[in-house]
């Protein structure tokens, strides 16, 4: 079993958001649904701690989000649009 990676997410150079996960694909879709994203329309997250080599790794990923109306089996609490990040 992987362990949970921190990330943080950089924007316009900035650490703006933290984001927990197994992998860095499943924090960009956190950032993506939230609707975050840099000036040039990337997400780009920095994996915390640095590797053995000394350097840190900077994931780059392209996302978006769409409205979508909620499914017919969602629960009653869920809004009737959800976002539904790509």
């Amino acid at each position: 079993m992987r362990e949970v990676k921190v990330y943080s997410l950089r924007i316009n150079g900035k650490e703006e958001h933290t984001f927990r996960s197994k992998g860095a694909r499943g924090a960009a879709l956190k950032a993506a649904t939230r609707g975050l994203k840099d000036s040039d329309g990337l997400i780009k997250l920095r994996e915390h701690g640095k590797k053995k080599d000394g350097y840190y790794r900077v994931h780059v990923f392209e996302g978006s989000v769409e409205k979508v109306k909620k499914p017919a089996n969602a629960p009653a609490w869920l809004p009737d649009t959800i976002n539904n990040p790509r």
